[in-house]
């Protein structure tokens, strides 16, 4: 994925129509069925743990380990199935939530002196830090009064990293292999300054088919990316709302 946090270049704008309500994991997080609320909070882990991790960085001014430590507790938290149980949709968007909860983490931890590095039997998540601590070394931490847009940004980059990886996954499977070397040498590589006629001699393809297999990556990137994006919602005002903030 490029470094910045906007969509790639030339993808498809919004068509109008937004896909009918499917599956939310903030509502599936507080589901009475286990199985549920396991993918429910895998899903938001992945869209979030990162955004987190770099603003506990940026705004706390959190050393690496610190952060490590703090995200680590921060989501043995959010796993617990209660935690969700105070988030209103009606009044915050879950990532202002979920930010709102860190400071909280944070906050309280200064305030006890005796306070005590996570352990026990709380469970230790697979995140890997070394890839967002090189990602913050390419853009470097925020000024103090661009922290919120800072993390704002950075959770577009998330959810445009998970759709990115359903696409590659998706086209692995269909054997359409082509269709997404030629979207992400075009479309994610910021450096890329190659025409279609370039890459029809590249790939060994028509130039048409350059057009219409990339035509078919972006139409399929936009539908992926506003599954992701459904899945952090919940409620069809709120999708439609996100929806147009995150296309443009």
């Amino acid at each position: 994925m490029a470094s910045n946090a906007h969509m790639p270049k030339n993808a498809p704008k919004p068509a109008g129509i937004f896909p009918e309500t499917q599956w939310s994991a903030i509502v599936a997080a507080r589901s009475s069925d286990q199985n549920q609320r396991h993918i429910a909070f895998d899903r938001i882990t992945r869209a979030y743990w990162k955004p987190i991790y770099k603003y506990i960085r940026a705004k706390w001014n959190k050393s690496r380990q610190d952060a490590e430590d703090l995200t680590q507790e921060f989501f043995a938290r959010v796993i617990d199935k209660n935690f969700l149980a105070g988030y209103d949709p009606a009044k915050a968007r879950l990532r202002t939530f979920l930010r709102t909860c860190v400071d909280a983490l944070v906050h309280n931890q200064h305030r006890s002196a005796g306070a005590q590095k996570r352990g026990g039997s709380a469970p230790t998540l697979s995140l890997d830090f070394e890839l967002a601590e090189g990602e913050l070394k390419r853009t470097g931490l925020p000024a103090p009064e661009r922290v919120e847009d800072f993390f704002e940004k950075e959770w577009v980059r998330s959810i445009f990293e998970m759709a990115v990886d359903r696409l590659r996954s998706e086209c692995k499977t269909s054997g359409k292999i082509v269709h997404l070397r030629l979207f992400e040498r075009y479309d994610l590589n910021a450096d890329q300054d190659s025409s279609y006629a370039d890459l029809a001699l590249e790939f060994n393809i028509a130039q048409t088919d350059v057009t219409n297999y990339l035509a078919y990556a972006r139409r399929e990137f936009r539908r992926i990316t506003l599954d992701v994006l459904r899945e952090m919602t919940s409620s069809e005002q709120e999708f439609r709302h996100e929806a147009r903030a995150l296309m443009r």
